[in-house]
């Protein structure tokens, strides 16, 4: 049996959050672009875009993370794509993402008082206009905190990517649990990695939050 000294532990583990970061930010990003333009359509005056936008984040939200991936691994090859799992995972957490953000960027947009839909609109602004120049920068300002805060979520669903095969936190810790015979210490270094990684962003949220509370 390989003997592994802790720093090789924490060395590998160290090196396995680098991707953890790395697909939380392609998951984070990607969602968000995807979630604008959901909000755009669910804020759109055609039925058919805005029903449209409504069934994707009805769907992506009712269906477990879990199987998200599952269906992005395994769906691909059915048209013919060998995805990896790096594939995979980015695609199915995007899809993830996108479905909360649009919800929380669209529950943001709707607290704006419809007096500033009223006035904008009697500068003969267009709907672009309006969400570009009077609605979307008074609505970042609240949608700040709680985006910040689902960025907590992202990251620890980065763990699920373990069951495609992607060598994140999580799979690499099995796989050095299983050859240290360690699985306590192991899984203690990961549960405070993720802590290390998710509770600064917390407090952040927390501090945008009260800020937020203190200018309105």
């Amino acid at each position: 049996m390989m003997e592994f000294s802790f720093w090789d532990i924490v060395r590998n583990l160290l090196m396995a959050m680098r991707w953890t970061i790395g697909l939380s930010m392609i998951a984070f990003i990607g969602g968000g672009l995807v979630g604008l333009l959901l909000v755009l359509l669910r804020q759109s005056k055609s039925a058919f875009m805005n029903l449209l936008a409504t069934t994707y984040v009805q769907i992506f939200q009712g269906i477990p993370l879990l199987v998200q991936l599952f269906l992005a691994y395994y769906g691909l090859g059915l048209f013919g794509i060998n995805a990896s799992p790096w594939v995979a995972a980015s695609i199915g957490l995007t899809l993830y993402t996108s479905a909360f953000l649009c919800e929380i960027w669209r529950g943001c947009i709707a607290s704006i008082p419809k007096g500033q839909w009223e006035a904008s609109a009697s500068l003969a602004l267009s709907f672009y206009e309006q969400m570009r120049y009077i609605i979307f920068p008074q609505a970042m300002k609240i949608a700040v905190a709680p985006t910040v805060g689902f960025l907590v979520q992202v990251i620890k669903g980065t763990a699920l990517a373990s069951v495609i095969g992607f060598m994140e936190l999580t799979k690499v810790s099995k796989t050095i649990a299983n050859a240290t015979f360690n699985p306590f210490l192991v899984f203690s270094c990961v549960a405070l990695m993720y802590f290390l990684l998710c509770y600064p962003v917390s407090l952040y949220a927390k501090h945008l939050e009260r800020k937020m509370h203190v200018h309105r």
